[in-house]
């Protein structure tokens, strides 16, 4: 299968390793500033004989060399743009998340992707983690009984380097704040597990230890989900001096459990009234992770391959993507607002929250 990637910044490394381990034909790849591509070909090791072709012009590319699949990890901004362009042209994509950073886009994509044919996945890619797919297995199977309530925590460190990197950072019209760019995995992690989507919403965002950015570094809320479970978030970038977790709870009347880990990658607390022999090694897994992006990338792009060639939805489709953007604006807006929020929002975007914190 004929893949290229666009966009070679931070997160790209993994799309490369994901493309690598599922032996796809890796034909080109795309960035607006050239050494990004020299120095992700040189980081993994590609020698000058190599046939992947490098573009600026992300057009040219798709033009030219016609990938079947391709994975966008530009920055946000610019995901829909792309995406759309690339779905027009029937060929499927895989959306580093957020998929998007206002809800009318995502529907675009959804509504494109039906009528292409094509298939989208967003890159959540943190659903394909082992300590995941356990928890969800037990969701599945009922273990929990009814479900009370559940809790993320994303606690992670960002500090002016990792601003630095790219002017785009840290600005309400190209990426958003800590939770639509650093939360929105363990937000899609909670909307899934509670098996039912968020009807309301009331959040609190501030910009607490990052005043050169446009952007919230905090975010909490109070969640309710249409089952009558409730839920809470907290996203933050103000951790010191590293990051500190990605942690998950859901609690139910025959069950608790607590994943944890830079990434929901280790299984901290398990326990259920209907004790089986399976869960002794299930207690305390952890899967190593060499950062926070985690392993799940290689996972999600051989499910999209799969869903490609026996044409079936993706296991994280364009819909799951659209939730969890949704439920981060509703927050944005819920905090804009100083009132609860009830979903869905109709459209929404980011940049409308552009003077949430002017400076005075």
């Amino acid at each position: 299968m004929r893949y290229a990637l666009i966009g070679c910044g931070r997160v790209a490394v993994n799309h490369v390793i994901a493309a690598r381990n599922n032996r796809l034909d890796f034909v080109a790849m795309c960035d607006k500033v050239p050494e990004a591509m020299d120095n992700l070909m040189i980081k993994r090791g590609f020698d000058e004989e190599t046939t992947v072709k490098k573009y600026t012009d992300y057009k040219e590319m798709i033009d030219k060399e016609k990938p079947e699949l391709v994975s966008i990890a530009t920055e946000i901004c610019s995901h829909a743009e792309i995406a759309l362009y690339c779905i027009d042209r029937g060929i499927n994509v895989i959306i580093e998340k957020p998929m998007t950073m206002s809800v009318s886009d995502a529907q675009k994509i959804i509504d494109l992707a039906e009528e292409r044919g094509v298939k989208v996945a967003a890159c959540h890619q943190n659903r394909f983690n082992i300590a995941v797919q356990k928890l969800r297995q037990a969701v599945d199977e009922h273990r929990f009984g009814k479900i009370s309530h559940g809790s993320v925590n994303v606690r992670w460190s960002r500090g002016k380097n990792y601003y630095n990197q790219a002017s785009w950072r840290g600005t309400w019209a190209q990426e958003g704040g800590a939770l639509l760019n650093q939360c929105i995995h363990g937000i899609d992690l909670l909307c899934w597990m509670m098996d039912e989507d968020i009807v309301e919403v009331y959040g609190q965002t501030r910009q607490q230890l990052h005043d050169y950015l446009e952007i919230e570094d905090v975010g909490m809320a109070v969640v309710s989900f249409g089952n009558g479970a409730i839920g809470t978030i907290e996203g933050t970038t103000n951790v010191y001096p590293e990051n500190l977790e990605e942690s998950l709870y859901i609690f139910g009347e025959k069950g608790t459990v607590k994943l944890g880990g830079k990434s929901a990658n280790t299984i901290d607390i398990w326990h259920f009234a209907d004790v089986r022999e399976a869960d002794e090694d299930i207690h305390g897994l952890q899967e190593p992770a060499s950062n926070v992006y985690g392993n799940g990338h290689t996972r999600l792009f051989a499910d999209m391959i799969d869903a490609i060639q026996n044409d079936r939805k993706p296991y994280v489709d364009a819909v799951a993507g659209k939730k969890a953007v949704e439920v981060v604006l509703a927050i944005y807006k819920s905090a804009a607002e100083g009132k609860p929020v009830r979903l869905p929002l109709g459209d929404c975007a980011a940049t409308d929250f552009a003077d949430s914190f002017v400076k005075k």
